[in-house]
């Protein structure tokens, strides 16, 4: 805990304010807890109560799996015994913020004697044989390597740490950072997920208003589609560590006022500031910390959030140019909304409305991972999925493109083709009607037949407006950064281009499937062509309403391998995209508009503002590490 003439505070800095909210911001504290009452983000007492007798089982079962490892390694019954073994739950769990049907992370502690094959050959096993279990996935070979399992319908994913002691205390606590001594590097990772939410919870002044103020924040980024580390946006971690700063700037604000105020000061952030719980800690060990004075790389963040348990680490070093627009255009959506909402004007329904992502941009890029295999799928889209953010950052150098806005998730299809034609199609994105309705036991028998396992990742497309004076149809060449993409994902070291297939295509949006809208949900409108008189600077007063009836471009392909086995002589590898023709296309969307740039000098910024005279830049006062 700092000090500032002689008062304790959390955090890098002072507080903004430490008067206590005003009546109308409590007012608000009360409807905003019973919108998320009604948006059923709460879990029933029955589901709590679940959680809790599969956390003691899991318990138990550690300590019988650490006991039967002991033994086999010659330890005696007593020592076998004492040995122990202990579970920490971690992330949403155990910042008090999960939902119905979350999933809880785990951590098992283990002993010297206990080794990572251990826990993904017998652990594993004695999981698929305890009663109550009915899914068990051990993914040894991932960065955190990982164990996800259901009991009794929870979700569990297990990670494990072998620290440097003959036994676990029953009292183990995980703050001291001598025990990170001797680790292996994933174990190291593997701990710091429990040391950073505990870290997170120890630096907040009231763990009951955080709690209350991420909920809504962690319900608001999902809605709005930026909730995801791996396609560059923000994970759960990170919007904590956001979550529980603001905490830190009004110790003695509700939830209400927090949120407010989270907004306005995340869309007046000057980034690369860092937000820092609390001053880095150089820490006793020769592991690095995050420093961007020393480190080319972290001085390439672009919003960097450093998690505060030691070993400090940049929670969002995946951002992209794009994403970061994206979210920055959010903030001040969102605070505009608040501000409604605490004069009376809005309600908070309106803060949790769902993205228009697919409703959003004329021209989409389609990546889809497919296999013939299910538990193949899993990995192989996994692994397409970890690297679409090194397809955005390759098409944000592409000369007229203005934006590449990556969606949070894939859409995943099972679909059954009659012949290796059929298949060749599905892999490639296209599904007939025929296919779409056709069920496993209609291929069941049939000499030739396969399903396909497929995964489709999307990725908005923003392209620059015509420059003045420009004439003939303009070009946009995606090849290079599609082809590099294929290339990178085929040089995963498990890659058979004879089960696995990759298509790059490009669509546009009147092509996108039924499958990414929910039931009742408005196909997108094209928006009208624009008069070529008016391309200079009325892009955005094209009517939405008038369909565009230029015959559709063609699709372009980059393909790999396809996921039967019998293709395996079948085309791999087209060299490039070829140029796609955008000539006639409305750039920016006509109902949204694109997103602006984040660079904002301190004179630009008009809104959102701070009530009550407070300064933002008090927040940001702490000078780089």
């Amino acid at each position: 805990m700092a000090h500032s003439n002689g008062t304790k505070f959390l955090g890098v800095t002072p507080p903004i304010a430490v008067a206590e909210s005003s009546p109308r911001e409590k007012e608000v504290t009360v409807t905003l807890m019973d919108e998320l009452r009604r948006q059923g983000t709460f879990e029933s007492e029955e589901e709590a109560r679940t959680r809790e007798i599969v956390l003691g089982r899991l318990d138990s079962l550690v300590r019988q799996f650490v006991h039967k490892i002991s033994l086999s390694r010659g330890l005696s019954e007593t020592a076998a015994k004492a040995a122990g073994g202990k579970i920490f739950t971690f992330g949403s769990y155990r910042l008090g913020v999960h939902g119905p049907g979350s999933d809880i992370d785990t951590l098992c502690v283990v002993p010297r004697h206990v080794s990572r094959e251990d826990f993904f050959e017998v652990f594993e096993d004695m999981l698929k044989e305890t009663d109550g279990v009915t899914e068990v996935s051990g993914v040894p070979d991932a960065y955190v390597p990982i164990i996800k399992t259901k009991i009794q319908g929870i979700p569990i994913d297990l990670v494990m740490a072998r620290l440097a002691l003959s036994s676990i205390p029953e009292d183990l606590s995980l703050q001291d950072d001598n025990l990170l001594r001797n680790l292996d590097e994933r174990c190291v990772r593997s701990l710091n997920g429990s040391r950073v939410t505990d870290e997170i919870l120890r630096l907040v002044p009231n763990v009951s208003v955080f709690r209350d103020a991420l909920r809504c924040i962690k319900l608001w980024a999902q809605r709005r589609a930026i909730y995801s580390n791996v396609n560059g946006f923000l994970g759960g971690v990170a919007w904590a560590m956001l979550v529980a700063r603001i905490c830190q700037l009004y110790p003695k604000a509700i939830a209400g006022a927090i949120v407010s105020r989270f907004f306005i000061i995340m869309y007046q952030w000057t980034w690369p500031q860092p937000v820092l719980l609390k001053p880095i800690d150089d820490g006793p060990l020769p592991v690095r910390v995050w420093n961007p004075k020393l480190y080319p790389a972290d001085r390439a963040h672009r919003m960097p959030i450093i998690t505060p348990a030691y070993p400090s680490m940049c929670a969002t070093h995946n951002v992209t140019q794009s994403t970061q627009m994206i979210m920055t255009e959010e903030f001040k959506k969102a605070s505009e909304i608040v501000d409604r909402v605490i004069i009376g004007k809005a309600n908070w329904s309106e803060l949790f409305a769902k993205h228009d992502f697919f409703h959003r941009y004329r021209y989409y890029l389609q990546v889809i991972a497919s296999t013939g295999r299910p538990e193949l799928q899993i990995k192989w889209s996994g692994t397409v999925e970890s690297r679409i953010r090194q397809l955005v950052m390759k098409l944000e150098y592409v000369e007229s493109l203005a934006l590449a806005h990556p969606f949070i998730k894939g859409f995943e299809q099972v679909s059954y083709g009659l012949n290796e034609e059929e298949v060749r199609a599905v892999a490639q994105g296209e599904i007939s009607e025929a296919i779409a309705k056709r069920k496993k036991e209609d291929i069941e028998g049939v000499d030739g037949a396969s399903a396909v396992y497929s995964t489709t990742f999307y990725i908005g497309l923003v392209v620059e407006p015509r420059q003045p004076g420009s004439v003939g149809p303009r070009r946009l060449d995606i090849s290079y950064p599609t082809t590099e993409f294929t290339k990178l994902v085929k040089m995963w070291e498990k890659f058979d281009e004879n089960q696995m297939g990759i298509v790059v295509r490009h669509i546009r949006s009147s092509a996108l499937p039924d499958y990414v809208f929910d039931e009742g949900e408005r196909q997108p409108r094209l928006a009208q062509k624009r008069p070529k008189a008016q391309a200079t600077d009325r892009s955005s007063n094209t009517s939405p309403d008038v369909p565009n009836k230029k015959a559709r471009h063609s699709i372009s392909e980059t393909i790999a391998g396809l996921p039967h086995e019998a293709l395996k002589n079948a085309e791999h590898g087209i060299n490039s995209l070829p140029h796609i023709n955008t000539a006639t296309s409305t750039e920016r969307p006509s109902s949204t508009g694109a997103y602006k740039s984040t660079v904002k000098e301190a004179s630009q910024v008009k809104s959102p503002q701070l009530p009550r005279g407070e300064n933002v830049a008090v927040a940001a006062a702490a000078s780089l590490p």
